[in-house]
């Protein structure tokens, strides 16, 4: 496995796990409930993940291309975007009393530019791992 994909989902997981801490520290109740489903579905699949990295390591760059990236855009236009549903929990304009502060806003951040790291490592290890497509070196 190659050791960047390990480094990135290392990270993903820590800032995974430090934004659902923020979360915590905001009071669930200011979490739509939808938004709760959906972080709850996304701890499990990077604890399955996890396994599959010991388990599995070649099964880990698919796992990683689509928790990674998948993540980054649900990151992204829940909390980055305006309110536009029941899947936002938008920073964009939110009042004190949703308890947004510089802590959310570095672990939102900090987990979607994980997710992208995750998502490109997993690219990389396709491309370059056992059964990737060979080219000819020049001039054999």
């Amino acid at each position: 496995m190659e050791p960047s994909l390990r480094r990135s989902g290392s990270v993903f997981l820590v800032a995974l796990l430090l934004h659902t801490a923020d979360h915590l520290r905001r009071g669930l109740g200011s979490v739509p409930i939808l938004v709760q489903l959906a972080g709850n579905v996304q701890l499990a699949l990077a604890a399955v993940t996890v396994l599959v990295a010991w388990r599995r390591p070649s099964a880990l760059a698919t796992w990683a291309i689509v928790l990674g990236f998948g993540s980054a855009i649900g990151f992204t236009s829940s909390h980055l975007l305006p309110d536009w549903g029941a899947f936002s929990d938008a920073f964009v304009g939110s009042s004190r009393g949703a308890g947004v502060g510089w802590f959310s806003w570095i672990t939102a951040v900090a987990e979607i530019g994980a997710g992208i790291w995750f998502g490109v490592a997993g690219l990389r290890a396709r491309a370059t791992g056992p059964g990737a497509p060979r080219t000819a070196a020049l001039g054999s």
